[in-house]
């Protein structure tokens, strides 16, 4: 069940690069690869799901709370792909999470409100998912993957403003 959210988190993030894929690469922010993304993109920033499914492994006792801990970190990868790849397509004014200063999309740190609410979106389809296929409950499993996948992008918002 696990591997199907990865699975959704690889197709809908693929999809979400593809999105006026030829504009982004015009200005030059469009993903490298031509928007392929490969099984890296989900291991390679998914590590905090696989050590939960691990931990899950060995202490089977905390393995409730660890499986909102896994759907977490991949809603939280599915938000930051699809804020960032749909803010990039379709954001109309973007600002730099830090200052609120008005930036061009694809500026590191950016967010825009289409981006924003496309993040939130892909949150909840993969908390949803989870839910569906019997990963997580219902309550408090799926609000709380959401709000942790918004803090999360926001705060890497922040990071990228401040560091990148």
């Amino acid at each position: 069940q696990g591997y199907t959210l990865c699975v959704l988190y690889l197709a809908l993030g693929s999809a979400a690069t593809k999105v006026r894929k030829q504009q982004k690469e015009a200005a030059g922010i469009g993903e490298g690869r031509g928007g392929r993304r490969g099984p890296e993109n989900v291991w390679g920033s998914a590590a905090t799901a696989a050590m939960c499914a691990l931990a899950g492994r060995k202490w089977p006792q905390k393995q409730s709370v660890l499986a909102v801990a896994f759907v977490a970190s991949l809603a939280t990868k599915l938000s930051d792909t699809l804020a960032s790849e749909i803010g990039k397509a379709y954001g109309k004014t973007c600002f730099l999470s830090t200052t609120l200063k008005r930036v061009p999309p694809g500026t590191e740190g950016a967010v825009s409100l289409e981006g924003t609410l496309a993040g939130v979106a892909g949150s909840l389809v993969a908390a949803g998912y989870a839910f569906k296929v019997g990963l997580v409950g219902w309550w408090p499993a799926v609000p709380a993957c959401a709000v942790a996948a918004f803090v999360a992008t926001t705060c890497e918002s922040w990071l990228g403003a401040s560091v990148q």
